[in-house]
């Protein structure tokens, strides 16, 4: 029997940790739990597990040293390890990523994991992509994370809790700007950065949540993680507010000191995942890329594969390749001769730069043809995602000249997941000849 666990619980006992593992299986979290450090450990080597809760409080004074020995079990993959517990300036020289309170939801949780994970993938992409560009003479810098305080986003009636509240993460060295509608919070939001955002709910929990889902479907805003406070009396459900984006939830009897903790938590985690983010996308005004789309060349792209198919091996992740080849279905052979297709690969290949996450490597491998490499992705969802930048530029329409429609195009695609002993090379190759050999759906 195969174990496909991609979370660690490490709990003494169910008490938290039993409706956890439930929670996060049935949202496609696979878990596995361990009861001590050494099975915990043990699994961490077997198994391609992503990240790791801690149920700190069953461990009392065992808890100091768990997340450094869980990420060092790891070697050179990173491992974010969740505390759960009450928020603790100690967690963090304890090498915990984030501190979340009990009881810990599953959609909370799955919402967290996916964000550590993707900061996680992305930090080990940075170290490769410094090692490739160092062989070309080029260097690249990790931004060094602002040393200014914590900005926070208070939207709001002003509550006296909430007004409290504001007081606490002043006192707790963050710098809070208040807003009382949802118009002046966006205008606020596409003015300036933030590193968290706290709603409350007061008697009109639908326009929180609107403002959380309205910024879930802003790619810019998507990552600020978002604190609701919701009285008890609220009539919609945990899972539902989970699953519209918010972050955490406090109630208006929490402490006001415990939940300025919370988040200026989330945004300690936030601020760390951006700058990776932000160095990443720096890579493209390295002056190595294709200077047409901004894609990786050939040769940079086939040396950077080489070193992810060597990570993948030695981490133990996944990887997946994709060959995207404009189709021949439609007939394409005037747009060539008239130059139209030449004028529009370097918006389609901008188009696929943008519509791939930070940490993929998007390539130009010829006048038509593209690739991407998709760190920590297994095949089914490294199709899933070339089918959507497909999709979306095969909505777009280029233009042909004067006196003629404007016209589309779409992509013949292979994926290939990189097999055990199996070259970066081989994978490519067979991804290409799968592209080569797509029908028409």
């Amino acid at each position: 029997m195969t174990i496909n666990a991609r979370v660690l619980i490490l709990a003494r006992d169910d008490r938290l940790a039993g409706p956890l593992a439930e929670g996060l299986d049935r949202l496609g979290w696979r878990t596995i739990t361990a009861r001590g450090p050494y099975a915990a450990i043990a699994a961490l080597g077997d198994l391609q597990i992503e990240a790791a809760i801690v149920d700190v409080e069953s461990y009392g004074a065992e808890a100091l040293g768990l997340a450094k020995r869980l990420k060092a079990a790891c070697g050179s993959r990173r491992l974010p390890v969740i505390a759960i517990g009450d928020p603790n300036p100690d967690l963090e020289t304890w090498s915990f990523d984030l501190t979340l309170a009990p009881p810990l939801h599953p959609a909370q949780a799955a919402l967290r994991l996916e964000s550590l994970v993707r900061g996680a993938v992305a930090e080990e992409e940075f170290e490769l992509r410094l090692e490739t560009f160092a062989d070309r003479g080029r260097r690249l810098d990790l931004p060094d994370e602002p040393f200014s305080p914590y900005r926070i986003l208070a939207v709001g009636e002003p509550a006296p809790q909430f007004l409290a509240l504001s007081n606490a993460l002043t006192r707790g060295g963050a710098e809070t700007v208040g807003a009382f509608t949802a118009y002046t919070a966006f205008d606020y939001l596409h003015e300036r950065p933030f590193d968290a955002v706290v709603l409350w709910a007061g008697d009109n929990d639908s326009e929180a949540l609107s403002i959380a889902a309205g910024m879930r479907r802003n790619t810019r805003l998507y990552h600020i993680p978002t604190l609701l406070y919701l009285k008890a009396e609220a009539l919609v459900t945990l899972a539902e507010v989970f699953h519209r984006g918010i972050s955490d939830v406090a109630s208006p009897d929490t402490p006001e000191v415990e939940t300025a903790k919370r988040v200026i938590e989330l945004a300690r985690a936030h601020r760390r995942q951006n700058a990776i983010r932000t160095a990443l996308e720096k890579a493209r005004s390295s002056g190595l890329m294709d200077a047409a789309t901004g894609l990786f060349t050939r040769d940079l792209f086939a040396a950077h594969l080489v070193r992810l198919s060597q990570a993948s091996r030695i981490r133990n992740r996944p990887l997946s390749v994709c060959v995207l080849k404009l189709t021949e279905r439609i007939d394409l052979k005037p747009l060539r001769d008239g130059g139209w297709i030449d004028r529009a690969v370097p918006q389609i290949g901008s188009m696929i730069g943008r519509l791939v996450r930070a940490e993929d490597t998007a390539a130009r491998l010829g006048p038509e043809l593209f690739a991407l490499a998709l760190p920590s992705t297994a095949q089914h969802a490294a199709r899933a995602a070339a089918e959507r930048i497909s999709a979306v530029i095969a909505c777009t329409a280029f233009d042909a000249g004067a006196h003629r429609p404007p016209f589309v195009v779409e992509f013949d695609i292979g994926v290939a997941e990189l097999q055990p002993g199996e070259s970066a090379a081989k994978a490519l190759e067979r991804a290409a000849n799968k592209a080569l050999h797509a029908k028409a759906s």
